[in-house]
């Protein structure tokens, strides 16, 4: 589900929507992106903030980097990919390389300090997900 700020911003500054099918042309067209993994507004509330943030830090950064907006069908698993583990999230790349991510709704400062750490780092392999593994002993002790 979309909300009509988010929507507002789609239009307004052309950002594009992107999905699994889309999103690896899309990084591979751009020098430093950040994607902007919004969930369902109306469970996550701060994502309208994020709509409002995001142009804000687009200008800040002299349009450094551009966005791309992940489509509510691809959200889940484009998420595993880069590995966040809270809604919403800004995860930042440099030619395709990840950077790393911002979750929820930070103070500008922090925005600011994090973003200049992410752009000043280098890149590294997509987290993913850690799942734990466990593995049943097959023999059992007996008393």
């Amino acid at each position: 589900m979309s909300s009509p700020l988010l929507d507002k911003m789609l239009t307004q500054y052309q950002y594009p929507l992107l999905d699994e099918d889309t999103i690896d042309a899309f990084l591979a067209a751009q020098d430093e992106c950040v994607l902007f993994f919004t969930e369902d507004p109306q469970r996550f509330p701060e994502t309208n903030d994020v709509v409002m943030i995001l142009p804000e830090l687009v200008k800040e950064y002299g349009g450094r980097f551009s966005v791309g907006v992940i489509s509510q069908k691809s959200q889940r698993k484009l998420q595993a990919r880069y590995g966040f583990r809270e809604w919403p999230t800004l995860v930042f790349l440099r030619q395709g390389q990840f950077l790393g991510s911002i979750s929820r709704v930070q103070d500008w400062v922090d925005y600011i300090i994090r973003i200049n750490d992410l752009l000043s780092s280098e890149g590294r392999p997509e987290p993913g997900f850690d799942i734990p593994i466990e593995v049943e002993n097959s023999t059992r002790c007996s008393a």
